[in-house]
Parts: structure tokens; sequence; C-alpha cells
């Protein structure tokens, strides 16, 4: 659970009211203070095992992706196409995140790959324990490929090193082409952009040319793939962009 956006803090899902009758001797001042150490501590915490799994990724010489984005972008589409592309030359294994159900690891399944599901409940993100609890139980072999799949949030997720070699933010056309300058952190921190439902672009007022130039604003080098998951139309670069990490 993270501090920063709220979620699975109890004080600020329940606010406490003072309606007793006697002057209380506590005093909210330091609030601002204290939220910042909580949140310097969970990340300090979450680091040490981000660097335990990235550890784990490369003795065994597993290419990692985490693949983040706002609800309905397109990741769990996207994901299967490149699993069907990308199943015949590597070993291919998923950990999917969501706060509740198991109807896109049910998608990946289906698949025949490897899938562990993680649900975070009222948490916005995954962190580096449960990506190390789901290894655990995954066992991926040795040069294979491992897609972590992020709760559909473009904030908190960006947050949190999960090991992985690389952060991939999928944004669809259908967001609009300000998406960058509206969350910069996530793609800031990211190392690859995929532009995602170009399928649709003629039906809508975004403009993928101004989308990618506003990427580009933010963090000069993103490399970026414009593509449509559902239509399969570009997805063999993204393809091939990982085969040659692998």
């Amino acid at each position: 659970m993270c501090v920063t956006c709220g979620c699975g803090n109890a004080e600020h899902n329940h606010p406490h009211n003072h309606d007793h009758g006697h002057d209380h001797g506590h005093s909210h001042e330091h609030s601002d203070s204290r939220t910042i150490a909580l949140e310097q501590d969970i990340l300090s915490r979450n680091n040490l095992l981000a660097e335990r799994n990235r550890g784990y990724f490369e003795a065994k010489k597993i290419f990692c992706l985490n693949l983040m984005s706002s609800p309905g972008s397109g990741k769990t589409t996207l994901l299967e196409e490149t699993i069907r592309q990308l199943k015949p030359h590597f070993p291919v294994y998923v950990i999917e995140g969501d706060q509740q159900t198991s109807n896109d690891a049910d998608r990946i399944a289906a698949l025949d790959v490897p899938v562990f599901q993680v649900n975070t409940g009222t948490g916005c993100h995954l962190d580096a324990s449960m990506i190390n609890h789901a290894l655990k139980h995954l066992e991926p072999k040795e040069n294979s490929v491992l897609f972590i799949e992020n709760v559909g949030n473009l904030v908190c997720p960006a947050m949190f090193d999960l090991g992985e070699n690389h952060k991939v933010v999928i944004v669809s056309t259908t967001e609009g082409d300000d998406k960058p300058l509206k969350y910069p952190f996530m793609f800031k921190e990211a190392d690859v952009c995929i532009i995602n439902k170009t399928d649709l672009a003629p039906y809508l007022n975004t403009d993928i040319a101004m989308l990618r130039a506003n990427c580009l604003k933010i963090n000069p080098e993103l490399k970026i793939f414009e593509l449509s998951a559902l239509k399969n139309d570009g997805v063999t670069a993204w393809v091939e962009w990982i085969k040659a990490r692998c």
C-alpha cells in the first residue's frame, strides 16, 4: 500500500473525529513530515527487494518488462499478441496485477503460458515483494521473458522499482494527446512508450504526432512504438525489439 495516494491508509479512509469534550494535547503540525518519512521508509524497503529481484533476473538471464498504463489502454490485448509472436522463440511468463478478478490472467493462461495472478485489493500498484512472491510460484526458466502487467494506474506504479529491465508505458489514442503532460512522472520514468489503438485515430480528435511530441518533451530518451494491438499492426517491430534484447 502506498501513502502517497492514500490507498490502504486507514486514517485516509476512516478520518478520525474529535467529538470528545476534553482538550487533547496532540497536534497535527508535523503530519506532513511523518507522511514523508513513512513514504521514504516504504520506498527504501521496496528498493531493497527490487535489487534482490534484479539479481535473480540477471543470474537466470530473464528479460523482465514492467507494463504500465491507465485502465483500458489495451495492455492485455497487446500482451496477448506479443506472446503469440514471442512464444516460438523464448519461454514466456506473466505476472498479472489487478485489484480484483482473474479476468486478464485467464486470457493469458488460454495461450498456454505460465501466469501468476496478484490481486492488490485497494492497492493501486504492484511492489517488489509481490513480484518476489510471484517468482517463487512461477519459477521461470533461464533465458526467458517475464512480463509484469501492472495495475491500471498512471501514477503510483511508476514510483515502485520491481527489479525489471525496462519500464514500459502504454497510452492509447482514445486517451487524448495530452496524457504525457498530465502524468509526466510516469513518462519520465519509462524507458519505452507504446502508442496503442492507432487504428482509431481517424475517428478521434487525438493527434498522434502531438502525442509523440509530448512524450518526447517529457522524456527525450523514450523509445516509442506506434501500433494497433487489436489489428496486429506494428506489433512485430515491438516484438523484434524484445528479441534483440533477449
